[in-house]
């Protein structure tokens, strides 16, 4: 997807988004995609020692020895997070300190330092506030925030990397699935995403845990659908993810997702969602759900930092395709507008999710 085209004036006599200390671009051509901002954030670590003050440097490319572990042996995980514009100019952080969290537990299985709680939000306000003409304006979408913690310290034989980076470098983001509304989902019968039980790596944000579905993704999108939605590996009856976002079941007034088993990634919009959902009345059990379960379900969504809460139009098993209810009235929408409103400032926060930036 081509970047936003760049703004003048309107032509009309009226002033284009720059002119209210905005980054001059086009914010209703947002999709998905890097868009460069004018900096990253950037800290260093030695094996065995600690993170200490990092630094802003200009967005651009790192260099890396070709003996690198993250090259050659994946030792890396990532975290995504969102920055929004309230109504009155504010920027608003949503629980970064979960994000740091979970980079912890993924960073002390494979091996690495991590920054601090302090260290690790410290330095998101910082790219933040670095970057703010890049937060699109209230309403027009959010700034991705991007954190790598990577083995960057040359090793050729297989053991930790001698030293470790973490960056955070952001982009202007529209939405996930732009003008695709309700998703169309394949089951994937022949690949797997994560192995079962708690042995694996699909619990964690590792780099090497999103390649693997590309081929999946591929070809699901080659025949016409929005994304993938794997099985167990143990025994290919239960659904795990889509690609990129847990999934939540409605039936009646019940709602299911699979269960934290170790295979499935502790999503922060996911945690969200069932507190949300809870507060409204509804019962939400995590457990293993059935494939069976899934297609005989009133409704089906998706959750994610990328994809916030978007709904499910139809699931492709075989030869079997179900539809789902959709639109404005569904629980999804619902809790997508609650979650939004949450994030944007709009609708009180009440539990301290969101976090002031300036």
């Amino acid at each position: 997807m081509a970047p936003p085209s760049i703004l003048g004036n309107n032509g009309d006599g009226s002033n284009s988004a720059a002119d209210e200390n905005y980054a001059d671009i086009n914010w209703d051509e947002l999709g998905f995609s890097l868009v460069p901002t004018d900096y990253m954030y950037v800290m260093k670590c030695a094996n065995g020692g600690k993170f200490s003050q990092g630094t802003l440097i200009p967005f651009g490319n790192i260099e890396l020895s070709p003996s690198a572990g993250i090259l050659n042996y994946g030792q890396g995980l990532f975290e995504g997070l969102k920055a929004y514009r309230t109504e009155n100019g504010h920027i608003l952080l949503f629980r970064p300190e979960e994000n740091s969290k979970r980079m912890k537990t993924g960073a002390d299985r494979m091996c690495m330092p991590s920054p601090s709680i302090e260290q690790f939000i410290n330095a998101v306000k910082e790219i933040v506030i670095a970057n703010k003409r890049w937060v699109p304006p209230h309403g027009k979408g959010s700034l991705y925030i991007r954190p790598l913690l990577m083995g960057t310290g040359a090793s050729l034989g297989l053991a930790p990397a001698p030293e470790y980076t973490f960056i955070i470098y952001c982009s202007p983001v529209g939405s996930y699935h732009k003008d695709k509304g309700p998703l169309n989902l394949k089951v994937e019968e022949k690949l797997y995403r994560a192995i079962s039980g708690n042995g694996g790596t699909g619990g964690i944000k590792s780099v090497t845990n999103y390649a693997p579905v590309y081929s999946a993704t591929t070809e699901a999108k080659a025949n016409g659908f929005s994304d993938v939605l794997f099985l167990d590996a143990a025994t290919g009856k239960h659904i795990e993810e889509a690609s990129s976002s847990n999934v939540f079941v409605l039936k009646g007034h019940v709602i299911c997702t699979p269960a934290i088993d170790g295979t499935i990634l502790p999503g922060i919009t996911r945690k969200t969602i069932i507190d949300i959902a809870t507060e409204l009345g509804y019962e939400v059990m995590e457990r293993a759900v059935s494939v069976e379960e899934i297609l005989d379900a009133d409704e089906v969504f998706c959750t994610g930092t990328a994809v916030v809460v978007n709904s499910v139009a139809s699931i492709t098993f075989q030869k079997t395709r179900v539809l789902y209810k959709t639109g404005p009235e569904t629980l999804s929408q619902k809790l997508r507008k609650t979650l939004l409103g949450i994030q944007t400032g709009c609708i009180e926060d009440t539990k301290g999710w969101t976090v002031l930036v300036d």
